[in-house]
């Protein structure tokens, strides 16, 4: 199995997919252990001096005021745990859970929390066994940490709450750890404070979200070159040198792949045949400005989650100088805005699909092809509805691409008065990311359809080789009309796996 080794810095985004999605084990290398008891040891000086410092002897929050007796701090670090574990609503799904929990140990070993080495020991173990807490969809501001989820993972560590095994059945944490040999972790000084406040939630599902953006926007572009062939487009405007005048790169490397897959094709360039047209339509003829524009916004988003990743989010945090600072660190704007943005674009990439889908089953608009791509239209109704449940889908689209970052909603007796919300923008870019997956699976399930009744042309090679793809994959061609859902059931289920992408890749070499 593999192994995903954490220092105290240089965790990437394929640790966290090999340890999220993955099952990747997790060894801690001797350099985290090291500096992990180096802060702890200015931690434990700091805790026996008189002079209050907050988060080691300190109340929380807007309870910072008051100075903690050395009798009551195991019980104050144990309270704000049990306290922040406050979540409600649906489980989150296991992937988000484990990615947080990694996350949190990576900002753990970088020696700037002044966590104790054996409590890093214990996150380790924790995932390593499988074991799996239950964190709800509600209780992250997006500020001070996503408090309430990363409570709960706290909480298994304790031994307290309820987890999920590695069997898939919840039951008691305290059983869970001892059915692996995991002694529950005693929290001392600041380490309940240090395991809740950072922006680890958002940043996982931030991650996930990139890499399946990764191969859903080289997908759009496939079904993009699928669509432009089905409705005799023309191929002219992906042209390099156009592009080359309007240098965004995601632009250049959408057109790009659409002429890859378009590459000897016989049913592009037929614009001016029986039914002339000085121009494809926009959402043909503007598929690369609009794909490309959401690709530069992923390089953007790429750019926040690695510098997030080379972060430490905590506060207070150890400084390599010996202090211990309060910071605002734990803000989670700047992944929040991504989080938006992507939402945005994967919005519009769903919206500019479902308007060439349309195009293809109107057929006062798809230059020759049967009305709803129908066998015998009136007495079939062909693909009439799947282009409501893919306008549907866009419709939702569209309401999860309100940003939840330009909202902001106190807290903490008005202490912490400005939040970020990133954890509800992660949240919503997660349902986004599916239903970006079924629109393009509804969009290929179409134009596959449409080439295969456009008779006497042929597609391009790499076309040729997704129809195939696809029919092998259960998704029935043209014909009387059936029950309609298994087949594009199917669909999604080849998008989602990037079938679309290594179909392709067979026949053009690797797509940009």
């Amino acid at each position: 199995m593999h192994t995903v080794v954490v220092g105290t810095s240089g965790v990437t985004a394929s640790d966290v997919l090999a340890v999220a999605r993955g099952g990747a084990r997790i060894e801690l290398s001797a350099e985290a252990v090291a500096a992990l008891a180096a802060a702890r040891e200015i931690v434990d000086a700091l805790a026996a001096k008189p002079e209050p410092v907050y988060g080691v002897s300190t109340g929380f929050g807007a309870l910072a005021s008051r100075h903690i007796s050395p009798e009551l701090r195991a019980q104050l670090q144990r309270n704000i745990v049990r306290s922040h574990a406050a979540g409600m609503g649906p489980r989150v799904e296991r992937e988000v859970v484990r990615a947080l929990m990694f996350l949190r140990l990576k900002t753990v070993c970088s020696g700037h929390t002044g966590v104790r080495p054996e409590v890093a020991q214990t996150m380790a173990d924790v995932l390593n066994a499988g074991i799996t807490p239950v964190v709800h969809e509600y209780g992250s501001l997006g500020c001070s940490g996503d408090l309430a989820p990363l409570s709960h993972c706290a909480l298994t560590l304790m031994g307290e709450g309820d987890a999920e095994g590695p069997d898939g059945v919840v039951r008691p944490a305290g059983e869970l750890l001892a059915e692996h040999g995991i002694a529950p972790v005693e929290l001392r000084e600041k380490e309940g404070l240090a395991l809740l406040n950072g922006t680890d939630g958002m940043l996982g599902m931030l991650v996930m979200a990139l890499a399946d953006l990764d191969m859903l926007y080289k997908s759009a572009d496939v079904t993009a070159a699928l669509s432009l062939e089905a409705l005799l487009g023309t191929d002219k405007v992906l042209a390099p040198e156009l592009h080359a005048i309007r240098p965004h790169p995601g632009q250049g490397a959408s057109a790009a792949n659409m002429l890859a897959v378009l590459d000897g094709s016989e049913l592009t360039g037929h614009h001016q045949d029986d039914a002339p047209r000085v121009q494809d339509a926009y959402s043909v003829r503007c598929a690369p400005q609009v794909a490309g524009a959401g690709r530069d916004t992923i390089a953007h988003a790429r750019l926040v989650a690695e510098r997030e990743l080379a972060s430490a989010v905590d506060n207070p945090v150890v400084l390599p100088d010996g202090r211990v600072e309060s910071n605002g660190n734990f803000h989670g704007a700047p992944v929040a805005y991504v989080l938006d943005f992507l939402a945005i674009a994967a919005a519009d990439l769903g919206s500019i699909a479902e308007r060439r889908t349309d195009r293809l089953l109107d057929k006062n608009r798809s230059h020759g092809l049967p009305p709803f791509l129908a066998d015998d239209a009136g007495v079939d109704s062909g693909l009439m509805i799947a282009q409501y449940t893919q306008a549907a889908l866009v419709s939702e689209m569209k309401r999860l691409a309100v940003p939840a970052s330009a909202d902001s909603i106190p807290s903490s007796a008005m202490q912490e008065d400005h939040v970020s919300m990133g954890w509800s923008a992660a949240r919503k870019l997660r349902t986004a990311v599916d239903n970006l997956t079924r629109i393009i699976a509804v969009e290929l399930y179409a134009a596959t359809r449409a080439m295969e009744l456009r008779e006497g042309l042929a597609p391009a090679p790499a076309s040729r080789a997704v129809i195939d793809a696809v029919r092998a994959a259960g998704v029935e061609g043209p014909g009387p009309d059936r029950f309609l859902s298994p087949d594009l059931a199917a669909a999604d289920a080849f998008v989602r796996g990037g079938h679309v992408v290594e179909a392709v890749e067979k026949v053009t070499g690797p797509l940009r």
